[in-house]
């Protein structure tokens, strides 16, 4: 598809996300309160002197009408605030409407195989694309097309009204009006697109640095680096400034220029207004409403000097997005119900010895573990059987998997929420039997609040033990009946984790259980053995035969 083609159906795309009614309603309320405002300063300087003139000559004063246009200037007065009050309503829903539909179109796009990988190895873009990428999209609603509407529709409104006076009075307004209105703001948006861009490049790489400054301090003054470190986060902070000047040069260059349009179509229609009064062709106070019309024309179009500044960012926000938008629309695949667990003939990596692919079934109630030095690709294994990446060869089938991983994540949330993950309809109930079986309930009640204490970043507040016991009581939790468990007593001390895996034995009937390690007090559990070198396999043994005795030997024995 052709890089314009493809911004085209984009920008559709997400408009199509908002219904209808609110975005295009939305740009319709704003131009009607743009021709209110118009309207109503018109009238007023038509009022005003209309009752000036009328002062001058008695007769006239007494036939003279205050009443009817003195009702519209407070109706039109009202009216404005009213439909002010409206457009914002409207346009804002839609904007919100866009962006909630956004992030959920965006959070099923990257619901992909290795998208776990990506998040942990780039968590700063990723993070980026959530937020300062999805944010920057709301500018080509609220900033471009509402703006754009407005005003067109100001200048076309003013056109006519003076074309009412003399047709080519009023095609000069508008042509004079479109020519500097939009062509300043497109010569914005083309200037400024660089500086633009340059900023927010820039702005992300200070946002991440500053990050990486503060979570690894102590890392880099070990290093001898944080003086660099800060050396490159001030010179980051000095490229955006400098972007940030060379956009408001830019912004002033165009008000100059829009106010000096402004001004000189202001003047031409005096001239011209002057002219048709000399001539008896219209009278002063419709004169005095074509001068405001006139004043008030160019108005709108300061409105676009923002969105024509932004347009470079809200563009580069769209296309970075495009990839997961166009995989979110397409909806999430999810995998087969199978029974249990197949893994046919999958390469991980193309193997260098005689290994051959991984081929394996696991039925519900069986557990294979998984042996290997470090490195030897157990882990990318149990990625795959999880759905996080893509094989290079063959196929995985299974139900529903949950998987443990090395490392135990938990958030910044109380421990009923950090449970819940696993299962959000669970009840209190459910918790503490989960908690129970864990060991980890005791604990838990010894909190001053129970299951809503709160815990810090990464689980901060609980030990190594203990929030590995949480990690199985959530695995507990989870209805699925496929378990992938990574080396899950590692780092635990010997009491601990032989009391861990006691309690894990209990829970894994009815389990399809798939473990990865290299310790022996874990491969004991297991019925198959699968020693695995660079991703494939090298042998495979049954418990109760002399090559699982012999496998278990060659394992480290920790307590």
């Amino acid at each position: 598809m052709k890089p314009r083609a493809s911004l085209f159906s984009m920008l559709a795309s997400l408009a199509g996300m908002a219904p209808r009614r609110l975005w295009l309603g939305g740009a319709v309320l704003a131009l009607f309160t743009v021709l209110a405002g118009m309207a109503l300063l018109g009238l007023s300087g038509w009022f005003i002197t209309a009752t000036a003139l009328a002062g001058l000559v008695p007769a006239m004063a007494l036939v003279f009408d205050v009443f009817m246009p003195s009702a519209g200037i407070r109706l039109l007065a009202l009216g404005r605030t009213g439909l002010r009050y409206a457009e914002r309503l409207a346009t804002h829903d839609a904007t919100l409407a866009v962006l909630a539909a956004l992030r959920e179109r965006l959070l099923r796009g990257w619901a992909t195989p290795s998208a776990a990988l990506s998040l942990r190895l780039r968590p700063a873009r990723l993070l980026q694309r959530l937020t300062a990428d999805v944010d920057a999209l709301d500018s080509l609603y609220l900033r471009l097309f509402v703006p754009l509407v407005a005003a067109c529709g100001a200048a076309i409104l003013a056109g006519l009204a003076l074309g009412l006076m003399r047709w080519w009075l009023g095609l000069a307004l508008i042509v004079w009006l479109l020519a500097c209105g939009l062509g300043s703001a497109l010569w914005l948006a083309g200037r400024a697109r660089q500086p633009a861009l340059r900023r927010a490049l820039a702005l992300e790489s200070l946002r991440s640095s500053a990050a990486d400054l503060v979570a690894g301090q102590a890392e880099l003054a070990m290093a001898g680096t944080l003086a660099v470190q800060r050396e490159r986060i001030a010179a980051l902070d000095r490229r955006v400034a400098e972007a940030d000047r060379q956009l408001f040069r830019l912004e002033a260059r165009v008000g100059f220029a829009q106010g000096l349009g402004g001004t000189l179509a202001l003047a031409g229609v005096l001239l011209a207004a002057g002219w048709l009064v000399q001539e008896g062709a219209i009278v002063a106070p419709v004169a005095a409403l074509a001068l405001l019309l006139a004043l008030s024309a160019m108005e709108p179009f300061t409105a676009l000097r923002r969105g024509a500044l932004e347009a470079g960012r809200s563009l580069l926000a769209l296309r970075r997005l495009a990839p997961a938008m166009e995989q979110g629309g397409a909806g999430c695949a999810m995998p087969q119900p199978a029974a249990g667990l197949a893994v046919q003939m999958v390469q991980a990596v193309a193997p260098r010895g005689a290994g051959l692919p991984v081929s394996l079934q696991v039925g519900e109630g069986e557990c294979v573990a998984l042996l290997g030095a470090s490195g030897a690709g157990k882990t990318t294994l149990l990625s795959m059987m999880a759905g996080e990446l893509q094989p290079l060869a063959g196929e995985v089938r299974a139900q529903r998997c949950t998987w443990m991983t090395q490392r135990t994540e938990l958030f910044a949330d109380s421990l009923r929420d950090n449970l819940r993950l696993a299962r959000p309809d669970a009840d209190d109930a459910a918790l503490w039997t989960a908690l129970e079986i864990a060991g980890l309930a005791a604990d838990v009640r010894a909190m001053a609040h129970g299951l809503d204490t709160r815990l810090g970043e990464g689980g901060l507040g609980l030990s190594g033990g203990q929030a590995r016991r949480l990690a199985l009581a959530r695995l507990l939790l989870s209805p699925a009946r496929c378990w992938l468990l990574d080396e899950p007593t590692e780092g635990l001390d010997a009491r601990t984790a032989v009391d861990l895996l006691v309690r894990l034995q209990s829970a894994m009937p009815g389990h399809a259980v798939v473990f990865a390690t290299h310790q022996r007090r874990e491969a004991e559990l297991a019925d198959r053995l699968l020693w695995v070198d660079e991703g494939a396999t090298v042998s495979e043994a049954r418990r109760g035969t002399p090559a699982f005795a012999e496998a278990l030997g060659r394992l480290r024995h920790d307590g």
